[in-house]
C-alpha cells in the first residue's frame, strides 16, 4: 500500500495498544508512524538493475520471520523515545503488530509480498484491494485525527475505524471473487480459451475491477463494474508472438518476470531490443512495470515511464465504474 497508508495504520494499531498510558498522545502515534513505514525502506537499496529491484522489493523487510526477530530491539527504541520504558512489553506487542500488518496489507494487493522468507520466497498477492484506496485510509486518518485532538471517544474511534478497516479487505475479497465467478462464466459463453484469469480491482476503488486472461497467442483485457447491468464483460484482445517468450526463456530478465508476475507479462520485439511488461499492474496503454531491455545484454536494462493522463483517466474511471460501457481510455490511440 501507499505510505500515507502505511504510516496511518501504524499510528492506528500503536495507538490502539498502548491505549491509557501516560504520555504525549502525539509522540506515541509518531512512533507508529514511523514503525509502520520501516519495511518500504528497502527501496533505497539498489540490487543492480531496474527489474531486480522490482522483484526484490517487499522481500526481508516484509519477512515475518525478520519482522519478529526485529521487534524487541525497536520496541526498545520506541519506549525509551516515549519515555514509556515501563511498558515495554506492549510496545513489543505494538511493534510487531505494525511490521506484521504492513506486511498483510501490502500482501492483499497485486504487487507481490515475499513474507515467507527464509523459507519461501514466494511472492504472495492476493490483489483484492489497489495500492491506493481512500475507502481503506480515510477512516483511519478522521480517526487518529480525532484522537490526537483530543476529542471525546477519540480512541473508541479508533477502535472503529480499524474494525471498518479490516471489514473492507474482507469486502474486497468477496468482491473479488464474485467478479471471478462472473469473469469465468463470460469467457464460456464466449468460447474464449485461457490459460490464467487474474482479476484485481481498477484504481482507487473496489467496485470496478479489471479482467486479464493470459491466450494462446496473447492476451485479453476487460472491465467489469459491480454496478454493470449486464454480466457480459466485453474483451479487447492483444496478439503477441508466444515463440518469444520461449526463445528468450533463458534471458534473466524475463526469468525474473516471468516469476514474479506469475506468468502475467508480455515480451515483444522492438528492432533488436524487446519490451518485456508487467500486465498486473495499470491496463493496456498505461503500465507501472514496462522494461526495455537488449538480449544481447549489451544495454543496461530501461524502465519506461508509466502513461499517466489524469484528464483523462479519472473522468473514465468514475463514469465506468458507474456502469457506462466505455472503452479503456487509451485503447483508441494503441488501435491508430
Amino acid at each position: 500500500m501507499d505510505s500515507l497508508t502505511q504510516l496511518t495504520l501504524g499510528a492506528s494499531v500503536t495507538v490502539a495498544v498502548l491505549a491509557n498510558t501516560p504520555g504525549s498522545r502525539a509522540k506515541v502515534a509518531l512512533a507508529g508512524a514511523v514503525l509502520g513505514t520501516l519495511p518500504d525502506l528497502d527501496v533505497v537499496i539498489d540490487y543492480g538493475d531496474a527489474i531486480s529491484n522490482m522483484v526484490l522489493h517487499r522481500t526481508e523487510s516484509h519477512a515475518l520471520f525478520y519482522q519478529t526477530l526485529a521487534s524487541p530491539l525497536l520496541a526498545w527504541f520506541a519506549a525509551l523515545c516515549c519515555q514509556q520504558r515501563q511498558y515495554y512489553r506492549r510496545w513489543l506487542l505494538a511493534t510487531w503488530l505494525v511490521l506484521v500488518s504492513h506486511t498483510f496489507i501490502d500482501a492483499m494487493t497485486i504487487y507481490g509480498t515475499q513474507f515467507a522468507l527464509p523459507f519461501s520466497n514466494t511472492p504472495f498477492a492476493v490483489g483484492s484491494i489497489f495500492i491506493i484506496d481512500p475507502a481503506y485510509t480515510l477512516p483511519l486518518i478522521l480517526a487518529l485525527g480525532w484522537y490526537l485532538f483530543g476529542k471525546r471517544h477519540g480512541l473508541s474511534a479508533n477502535y472503529t475505524a480499524l474494525a471498518l478497516s479490516t471489514a473492507y479487505l474482507l469486502w474486497s475479497v468477496i468482491a473479488q471473487w464474485q467478479v471471478s465467478l462472473v469473469a469465468q462464466r463470460s469467457l464460456q459463453q464466449q468460447q474464449l480459451h485461457y490459460q490464467q484469469l487474474l482479476v484485481t480491482p481498477a484504481p482507487l476503488n473496489t467496485v470496478l475491477w479489471r479482467i486479464v486472461v493470459m491466450t494462446d497467442n496473447g492476451y485479453a483485457e476487460g472491465f467489469y463494474s459491480l454496478l454493470d447491468e449486464s454480466q457480459q464483460i466485453s474483451f479487447y484482445h492483444i496478439v503477441r508472438d508466444n515463440n518469444l517468450k520461449q526463445r528468450y526463456a533463458n534471458l534473466k530478465p524475463v526469468q525474473q518476470l516471468a516469476w514474479f508476475s506469475r506468468g502475467y507479462y508480455s515480451l515483444q520485439q522492438q528492432g533488436e531490443q524487446l519490451l518485456l511488461t508487467d500486465l498486473r499492474m495499470g491496463q493496456e496503454g498505461s503500465y507501472a512495470f514496462q522494461f526495455v531491455i537488449d538480449p544481447s545484454d549489451n544495454q543496461s536494462i530501461q524502465q519506461l515511464p508509466m502513461r499517466r493522463d489524469m484528464a483523462i483517466a479519472l473522468p473514465w474511471l468514475w463514469q465506468r465504474l458507474q456502469g457506462q460501457p466505455l472503452m479503456s481510455p487509451y485503447l483508441s490511440d494503441i488501435s491508430q
